[in-house]
């Protein structure tokens, strides 16, 4: 797969969470997470007051193609003032806040947000600074938490990585999330008529270059036939094996 970004999706529907980052420190990670919004159909991008001011140097390489959602960044003196205009809020955390809140995986609270959207309320989840995360007070602005079920030795998690996995369980939620393509053959099941040649011409084969002892064909065809039924060849696996054993025939009575 390439990773080079496609256009921003067009659908209008379902509604989709804002993404909040609170005082993003380096221009790489906000890029990574412009890629990670645009991967799983995300665009709303609200920076409060990132480190450096706004817009980074560099951001753009990291973002991958990903540059809707870098230009339609809005930038936010406060947590406060980032989410004035929503309805509801999620603060992401590595670390319990002795808050009582509501604390749910990513999964829940995406299942959560998209009922919530599909009600016409509008969603905003907040990710906190690299090094530190959110404040007590900026998680107190929220309505429950959102952590993950990382190993407890190594609970922090990236930005990028963060905002990836809320993503794609968001998208899970809103029934979106079909696979880009599948393995399903392409070419019908042989019919039996190509079964039974590729019988005749792997036997016959097999019979001039002496591999079955007289007292044994019997049973020894069977098994090689109920070996090749259990593969439930395609018409094409038939017509290339039957190929490489012309070839092989072709290569023995040359020699």
């Amino acid at each position: 797969m390439s990773d080079q970004m496609s256009d921003p999706p067009s659908d209008p529907t379902p509604p989709r969470p804002v993404v909040i980052l609170v005082e993003p420190q380096l221009a790489e990670n906000i890029g990574m997470t412009a890629r990670a919004m645009a991967n799983f159909g995300l665009a709303e991008l609200r920076l409060v007051a990132p480190k450096g001011g706004w817009p980074k140097k560099g951001v753009r390489e990291t973002a991958s193609g990903a540059t809707h959602v870098l230009d339609g960044a809005t930038l936010h003196a406060t947590v406060a003032e980032a989410i004035a205009d929503l309805h509801h809020v999620l603060a992401t955390t590595a670390r319990e806040r002795g808050q009582m809140k509501r604390v749910l995986g990513p999964d829940e609270a995406m299942r959560a947000v998209a009922a919530r959207q599909q009600a016409g309320e509008r969603v905003g989840i907040l990710f906190g600074r690299e090094r530190v995360g959110l404040s007590n007070d900026e998680v107190s602005l929220a309505d429950a938490i959102i952590t993950f079920p990382v190993d407890p030795k190594h609970a922090s998690l990236n930005l990028a990585q963060s905002v990836l996995l809320v993503a794609y369980e968001w998208r899970r939620a809103a029934g979106l999330a079909q696979l880009p393509f599948d393995g399903e053959m392409r070419s019908p099941p042989a019919p039996r008529e190509a079964l039974l040649a590729l019988f005749g011409t792997l036997e016959g084969a097999l019979d001039r270059a002496g591999y079955f002892p007289p007292e044994k064909r019997g049973g020894m065809v069977r098994n090689l036939r109920d070996m090749l039924h259990r593969m439930q060849m395609t018409e094409q696996d038939v017509r290339s094996l039957h190929g490489a054993l012309r070839a092989l025939s072709r290569e023995a009575a040359d020699e």
